[in-house]
C-alpha cells in the first residue's frame, strides 16, 4: 500500500497546511507553498483541504504505484501523464497496481500538487507531516524525496468510473505571464523616500534564480530608504517583503524564518500568497497596494468558494459510492 518515487524531478516533498505553534522556538510554519492548489487537489479527492500532499516544484518527479488508489493532480503544469496516457488537473484518476505517473517540466506555474485519496501513512513532526527542507526536521518523510522512496498510504481505494472534474477556471490565476500581487503596508513602509515608494508599485520587479521555499529574491528599482535608523528584529510571516541594504526585495514564503530584521515595506495579503508561489524566475511581479478592508473581503470571498467546492465534491462521491 505505497507509492515509489522512481524518478526524483527537482524538488519533491510531503506538505500539508504547516507547522502551527512552534514559531517562538525557531520553527518554520512551512507547509505548501500554494495552499490553494494543495487544497483543491485533496477537495478532488475527498480529502479534508489540509490532508498532506506531494508537493512537486518546477521538474517533477515519474511515480510508480503498488496498489489502486485515486489520485487528483492540481497546481502548476507540468505535462503529466499515466502509462503516456495525459492527465488533467483537478480530476479524479482512478490508478491501478503497476501503472507510472510522469512530470515533467512545468509550462505554467511552479508547483504541482498530487493528493491520495484516504492520505499518506506517515508520522507527524510537531503536528504536521510537512517537510521543512532547510531544517531537515522529523526523518526520511521530512526531507526532499530521492528515487527510491516509497511513502505508504493509508488505505487503497479505486472505483469503476468518475465522471467529474474541477473547473479549469480554478486554476487561472496561474499564469505564465506577469502577475499583480496586492500587499498592506508595512510596519516600516514610511521609511522608505516617496520615490521609492512610487517605484515599488509602477514598475515591474523579477524573481530571481535564488528564490526557494524560504523567500523570494527580486530584481527591479533598488528601494532606498530614507532614514537609517537600526531596526530591532520583528517577527515576519509568509508574505512579509523585507527590503536588504542593496535595496532588492526579499519576499518571505513557506519555509520563512520566524524574525527578521530588514525594514518591511510590505506584507502580501493572505489570497495573493497561492498566486505568488506559481510566480517563475524572470516572470514579472506588480505590486498594488491595498486596505485591511479588502483583504479581508478577499479571504472572505475565498473561504466561501472553498466551502462551496467542499460540498460540491461531497454531493458528487456520495453519489458515485451510492
Amino acid at each position: 500500500m505505497a507509492l515509489r518515487i522512481i524518478e526524483e524531478g527537482l524538488q519533491t516533498s510531503i506538505q500539508d497546511a504547516g507547522r502551527f505553534g512552534y514559531r517562538a522556538v525557531g520553527f518554520s510554519v512551512s507547509g505548501a507553498m500554494d495552499s490553494r492548489a494543495a487544497a483543491l487537489a485533496n477537495i478532488a479527492v475527498h480529502n479534508h483541504p489540509d490532508e498532506a500532499v506531494l508537493e512537486m516544484s518546477y521538474v517533477g518527479p515519474s511515480i510508480t504505484f503498488e496498489d489502486g488508489v485515486i489520485i487528483a493532480l492540481a497546481g502548476a503544469d507540468m505535462a503529466a501523464k499515466i502509462n503516456e496516457k495525459p492527465v488533467q488537473l483537478g480530476k479524479p484518476i482512478n490508478v491501478k497496481s503497476g501503472d507510472t505517473l510522469q512530470l515533467r517540466t512545468a509550462r505554467r506555474g511552479l508547483h504541482c500538487y498530487l493528493a491520495v485519496k484516504g492520505g499518506f501513512d506517515i508520522p507527524d513532526f510537531l503536528g504536521s507531516k510537512s517537510a521543512s527542507l532547510k531544517d531537515q526536521l522529523g526523518g526520511r518523510f521530512h526531507s526532499r524525496l530521492k528515487a527510491g522512496d516509497t511513502i505508504p498510504i493509508q488505505t487503497p481505494t479505486k472505483m469503476e468510473s468518475i465522471p467529474w472534474r474541477l473547473s479549469p477556471k480554478l486554476f487561472t490565476y496561474i499564469t505564465g505571464f506577469q502577475t499583480t500581487i496586492r500587499f498592506l503596508e508595512g510596519r516600516q513602509y514610511e521609511w522608505f523616500t516617496g520615490k521609492s515608494l512610487s517605484a515599488f508599485t509602477s514598475s515591474a520587479y523579477k524573481s530571481t534564480p535564488q528564490s526557494n521555499r524560504m523567500g523570494y529574491r527580486l530584481q527591479g528599482t533598488p528601494l532606498v530608504r530614507r532614514t537609517e535608523g537600526d531596526l530591532i528584529t520583528e517577527a515576519t510571516g509568509f508574505g512579509t517583503i523585507q527590503v536588504p541594504p542593496d535595496g532588492q526585495p526579499i519576499i518571505l514564503m513557506a519555509e520563512s524564518q520566524p524574525t527578521g530584521g530588514y525594514p518591511k515595506i510590505g506584507q502580501v495579503i493572505q489570497t495573493d500568497l497561492p498566486a505568488l508561489s506559481q510566480v517563475r524566475p524572470g516572470q514579472p511581479i506588480f505590486f498594488q497596494k491595498t486596505s485591511l478592508e479588502e483583504a479581508i473581503r478577499e479571504w472572505e470571498h475565498t473561504n466561501r468558494e472553498l466551502s462551496l467546492l467542499i460540498n460540491m465534491a461531497e454531493r458528487k462521491w456520495r453519489e458515485m459510492e451510492a
